[in-house]
């Protein structure tokens, strides 16, 4: 528990070591970008989206927990805080695609969307757009600042009462993240085709946020106690935990995936059904169908045994899956609008997420290292080390 207490010096050691595969993967983008220009747009809001979904999740997770009094993952919160780091990142690359107005979203450049009237005119017109996404993003961060802000102020002084400041804050972040990440999902993703809409999208974002999120976190848990600062402190019912979490929202991601399809398919509304169509035509079939073995099928499989859920390997292995899962999921959404006559991911597509994924892994390390590793002075640390799962 000594060794706990004190800074986890190896983070940037680790991250330096990162360094070249940055250099490496953004000459890869370079490239690819040159070969394939038309590919560009989408990897890059694929790129910055799937940072800022890893970054939300992460604090979704913290939130959920203060809000509901939970103590079993406070032995190992400090990794959902780390990967919070990766939200002003995210968010910063977020704008930056936006700005590029036209590029990307190719109804503000037309009149067609303004010529059409009504609410929708009104929700996409290009400022009203802009202004929104800074409002989304400030208000994370915001939150965000402040439940990490009271847990380091924990560490140093020990009071309870921090504790208890973040259960009010997290309900507030988790009323406010509800609402505006809905939002967020339609206008980021949504709005690539105006003309196309669900009414679940936005559930159907979360589902996706949060089950890359869980697998992020299993994935980094088990890095951190390997390498050493968690080492001991996890117990076999903590990974029982995650992996039952990872288990049940990849069920409730293949539920709200159903939903919409289905009722989408039953109706078959021409302004809806041509979104499935070309996503379930050719090459664009096979990733479809790729998606959902990744998502549900191949976890869902492997992590039905309770002895699935408690092994270290297992976990990770299935985390992976998810993860790569996730990405073809956010694939799915964005290339088909924005270049439908080439299905099968590019260089430039690789390239963003690979530089998306390193990036995400620099910015836990150094955050995760500007802090205990664990939250010693939390007042329920003890139950968290000596948890038992039912």
């Amino acid at each position: 528990m000594n060794a706990a207490a004190a800074p986890f010096e190896r983070g940037s050691q680790v991250a330096a070591k990162l360094r070249p595969w940055v250099v490496v993967t953004m000459v890869a983008l370079f490239v690819g970008a040159w070969l394939q220009p038309e590919r560009l747009a989408g990897a890059l809001l694929l790129s910055a989206y799937y940072l800022v979904c890893l970054g939300l999740a992460g604090v979704v997770f913290i939130a959920i927990h203060y809000a509901a009094g939970a103590a079993w993952p406070v032995a190992f919160r400090r990794v959902p805080e780390a990967m919070a780091a990766s939200l002003p990142l995210g968010g910063v690359a977020i704008w930056l695609v936006l700005l590029s107005r036209g590029w990307v979203y190719h109804w503000m450049e037309t009149p067609e969307v303004a010529a059409a009237g009504g609410f929708r005119a009104f929700w996409l017109d290009p400022t009203f757009f802009l202004v929104r996404a800074f409002v989304y993003v400030g208000l994370w961060l915001g939150l965000t600042t402040l439940l990490l802000r009271n847990s380091r102020r924990q560490d140093a002084d020990g009071r309870a009462c921090h504790t208890r400041k973040n259960a009010k804050i997290s309900a507030a972040f988790l009323v406010v993240f509800g609402f505006t990440f809905w939002l967020a999902g339609f206008d980021w993703i949504m709005s690539l085709e105006p003309h196309w809409y669900s009414t679940i999208f936005g559930i159907y974002q979360f589902a996706g946020l949060f089950l890359g999120g869980l697998a992020a976190i299993i994935l980094l848990v088990n890095w951190m106690e390997r390498l050493g600062p968690l080492r001991g402190l996890i117990r076999e019912d903590h990974l029982h935990d995650l992996g039952k979490l990872l288990f049940a929202f990849s069920s409730f991601w293949m539920y709200i995936w159903f939903s919409q399809y289905m009722l989408i398919w039953y109706a078959n509304i021409p302004e809806e059904a041509g979104y499935y169509v070309i996503r379930t035509t050719g090459n664009w079939g096979t990733l479809f169908v790729a998606s959902m073995v990744l998502n549900w099928l191949a976890p869902f499989l492997i992590l039905l045994p309770r002895k699935a859920k408690c092994h270290r390997t297992t976990l990770v292995r299935v985390a992976v899956i998810v993860l790569i899962g996730r990405w073809l999921d956010l694939y799915l959404m964005i290339m088909p609008a924005l270049t439908p006559e080439a299905p099968l991911p590019g260089l430039p597509d690789t390239a963003g997420w690979l530089l998306a994924t390193i990036v995400f892994a620099r910015a836990v390390l150094y955050s995760f290292g500007k802090a205990a590793p664990v939250p010693l002075q939390d007042p329920q640390l003890r139950e968290s080390l000596t948890y038992h799962s039912a």
